[in-house]
C-alpha cells in the first residue's frame, strides 16, 4: 500500500496541470460499491432498523408525492422493482404495474430508453455510481425536457451489486431550456478533462452561452458557481480514486488536475478536512493487502 502522504508548509498555488489524461486500470467487478459497504460506519445501526420493520423499506410512497422526482428500484437484471407514480406518468402508463419486471429500453422510446438501459447495466457491472448526470428526457406527448439523474448500487452483505436505485429531477420547461444541451456538453468536458485546466471561460465557450449563464445554470443544477463546481469533481475524482485504488497520491493529484501533491493535500485537506492518506486509511481499511 503506497505511504501516507502529508502536506509540506510550502505548498504552491494551485495550477492544473496538463497530464496526460488517464484513469485507474478496473480492478475486480463492483469493488468500488464493496469498499463502501464495508466501510461505512452507518452500516450496522441501519441494518438493525430495518430488520425491526414490518414490511421492506422502499421510500415509494414518500416519492410517489413528489410530482417534478422520477424514483425508481432496479434488480440485478436493470428490471424495475419499485417505481413511483411520476415514473407511471412520465412514460405515459396507466399503473405502475405497466412497468414492474421491465427494463427502461422497453418502457422509454428510442434512442432514450437504451441509453438508459447502458447506463444501468454500466453501473451493475462496476458498482461505479451516477452523480449529476445531466439527461435529456422525453415526456408524453413527444415534448422533451432535462433533468438531472443520480444511481446508486444496492450492495448484499458480502458487498455484491444486487440492484440498484435513482431519482431523476424535472428541471422545469422554462423558455431558456435549450441551453441546457451546450451546459451537458460543459460538463462533460469538464468531467473528460479534469487532468487539464477548465477555466470558466473556456467551459462557457464549449456550453455556448456566456460565462454569467453558464454560472446560473450550474448554480441551479448543482448549488455551485462553475469554479466550485470544477473544484467539487476534482475532488469527488480524487476521493473515488483514494478510496477505490491503490494509485499513488503523488498521481492521483496529476490525474484531478493539481500541480503537484502538496498542492493537491492543502485544497483536499481544507475542503475534506483531513489529509488524503488519512482518508485512504479511513475509507480504504478493508482493503485486502
Amino acid at each position: 500500500m503506497p505511504r501516507r502522504s502529508r502536506p509540506t508548509r510550502s505548498a504552491r498555488a494551485v495550477h492544473p496541470s496538463r497530464a496526460k489524461q488517464t484513469e485507474p486500470a478496473a480492478t475486480a467487478k463492483a469493488e468500488p460499491a464493496r469498499r463502501s459497504a464495508a466501510t461505512s460506519p452507518h452500516a450496522p445501526a441501519v441494518r438493525a432498523l430495518l430488520e425491526t420493520l414490518g414490511a421492506p423499506f422502499t421510500a415509494e410512497e414518500l416519492f410517489d408525492a413528489q410530482s417534478d422526482v422520477v424514483y425508481f428500484v432496479k434488480d440485478a437484471a436493470a428490471r424495475y422493482v419499485v417505481v413511483n407514480a411520476a415514473l407511471v406518468e412520465r412514460v405515459g402508463a396507466r399503473a405502475k404495474a405497466e412497468l414492474l419486471g421491465r427494463r427502461a429500453d422497453e418502457v422509454f422510446p428510442a434512442p432514450f430508453g437504451a441509453r438508459y438501459r447502458a447506463q444501468d447495466e454500466r453501473l451493475l457491472a462496476t458498482g461505479e455510481a451516477v452523480r449529476g448526470e445531466l439527461e435529456l428526457h422525453v415526456y408524453p406527448g413527444g415534448r422533451h425536457g432535462w433533468c438531472i439523474t443520480h444511481k446508486l448500487p444496492l450492495v448484499d452483505m458480502a458487498g455484491r451489486v444486487r440492484g440498484l436505485v435513482g431519482t431523476s429531477r424535472d428541471l422545469g420547461t422554462s423558455a431558456d431550456d435549450a441551453q441546457y444541451d451546450g451546459v451537458a456538453r460543459a460538463i462533460e468536458h469538464a468531467r473528460a478533462n479534469l487532468s487539464r485546466p477548465l477555466p470558466p471561460s473556456t467551459l462557457a465557450r464549449i456550453a455556448r452561452i456566456s460565462p454569467y449563464r453558464l454560472d446560473q445554470r450550474l448554480r441551479r443544477l448543482f448549488g455551485a458557481s462553475t469554479s466550485q463546481f470544477v473544484q467539487r469533481e476534482r475532488l469527488d475524482r480524487a476521493m473515488r480514486l483514494l478510496r477505490d485504488t491503490r494509485t499513488p497520491i503523488a498521481e492521483i493529484a496529476l490525474r484531478v488536475g493539481y500541480a503537484d501533491q502538496s498542492s493537491f493535500t492543502r485544497v483536499f485537506k481544507r475542503a475534506v478536512g483531513t489529509s488524503p492518506g488519512a482518508f485512504r486509511e479511513l475509507r480504504a481499511s478493508g482493503l485486502p493487502s
